[in-house]
């Protein structure tokens, strides 16, 4: 694996920047964005949404090019739109220019995904490549964590703040064109096709994925944001509170450990509940700022090992193409997260807060009862490296 050591570590920078910084930290930061903009919480929840609506585009995208353009050309491509969109975001004067930014910022992740899973695949043995994901995966959370410390330096200057990660984001672009191996996809040459949802339990797959995915908004774009406005919290205190969501998330790691020791349905239904429970849980921050804190840890953890089963259960069912086993999860997430941020915004204003989170929280819920039944273990058994794969690399991937 030594001899792959700077291409994981630039992969794993990549994936710190385009979800830990240019997808996520906009809900960190929103209620700065918001005061300076003049945004009403409808509008940040469009905005917000276009991340996720450019996530979609993103990942089909790479899905039907890796196979042309090799991929190191997308995971370029991924670094230069995460760096645009940031830097669009610094200079930003309006809502439209915002959201501009924060959907180029959104299309780099899904185009970092497919190509870093094809580089490792053509670097790796099958022995090492779970390892190569693992840490990849993880920098998701890297980047939360990196986020919240550099929002706790900063002060609450928001436009500085991007137009660090904008630079940073330059930087870990050149690193990728050196580090990335000009490699395509076998499958690229095989286009996805929608007769793939007719197979047993893909459709059952992607409601559920949609299901968590809509929930997850109610955290990520809107709990800094009810944090400071309902119960008053400093940008210092939301700062850690981020770091907070981020650390937890490191136990993502866990989740191919946990499947196999208590089964992927058991582990999918707990970790569904969490995300409900540390919804509805922000609520109880009028209580105490503990409960805030413990609230978006339990989101924070129980989001990634989720995720994480969605994964591990697409690739079952797709063992045969492990990259939309992979991909159509994460797709039919961002989806469901593409509706639920503005919905969210919508229903915040009718509802109230305690109102708001209530119903999201029962949209995780229905989602532990919407699965697919368990993929037959013959097919993993056929592609014995995609499931230690999916398990491993469930750490750190959002959607």
């Amino acid at each position: 694996m030594k001899r792959g050591l700077n291409l994981v570590a630039a992969a794993f920078a990549l994936t710190a920047l385009s979800y830990g910084l240019a997808r996520f930290a906009y809900g960190l930061l929103l209620p700065q964005i918001r005061n300076e903009l003049s945004l009403d919480v409808t509008t940040a929840g469009w905005i917000g949404g276009s991340a996720f609506a450019a996530y979609c585009v993103g990942i089909m995208l790479a899905f039907y090019a890796i196979g042309v353009v090799g991929a190191r050309c997308i995971a370029l491509s991924a670094g230069v739109a995460a760096t645009l969109g940031m830097g669009l975001v610094t200079v930003a004067s309006s809502g439209w220019t915002l959201g501009m930014g924060i959907g180029l910022a959104g299309l780099s992740t899904g185009l970092t995904s497919p190509p870093l899973a094809t580089a490792v695949a053509a670097r790796f043995n099958d022995r090492d490549s779970p390892k190569a994901n693992g840490t990849i995966n993880a920098g998701t959370a890297a980047g939360i964590v990196f986020s919240g410390m550099a929002a706790l330096l900063a002060a609450g200057a928001w436009r500085e703040l991007y137009g660090l990660f904008a630079l940073i984001g330059a930087g870990v672009t050149v690193w990728i064109w050196f580090a990335v191996p000009s490699c395509k996809s076998e499958q690229g040459a095989s286009k996805p096709s929608l007769a793939i949802l007719r197979r047993p339990g893909v459709r059952t797959l992607c409601v559920s994925a949609a299901l968590m995915g809509l929930s997850s908004t109610a955290i990520w774009t809107f709990g800094a944001d009810i944090l400071r406005n309902d119960f008053r919290f400093s940008d210092e205190r939301l700062a850690w509170v981020w770091v907070v969501v981020g650390a937890a998330g490191i136990s993502g790691s866990l989740t191919g450990v946990l499947t196999n020791r208590f089964g992927t349905a058991r582990v999918h239904g707990c970790a569904l509940l969490g995300i409900a429970l540390g919804t509805l849980g922000l609520a109880a921050t009028a209580f105490s700022p503990g409960y805030g804190f413990a609230a978006m840890g339990l989101f924070g953890a129980a989001y990634i090992v989720s995720s994480g089963t969605f994964l591990i259960q697409g690739i079952k069912l797709l063992a045969d193409r492990p990259d939309l086993g992979l991909g159509i999860p994460f797709l039919s997430l961002a989806l469901g997260q593409a509706v639920g941020t503005p919905l969210f915004g919508a229903t915040l204003s009718v509802t109230g807060t305690v109102g708001a989170l209530a119903i999201f929280a029962v949209a995780a819920c229905l989602a532990i009862y919407v699965r697919p039944q368990s993929a037959p273990d013959a097919g993993s058994a056929a592609h014995p490296g995609h499931a230690a794969t999916a398990s491993e690399s469930s750490a750190g991937r959002r959607r």
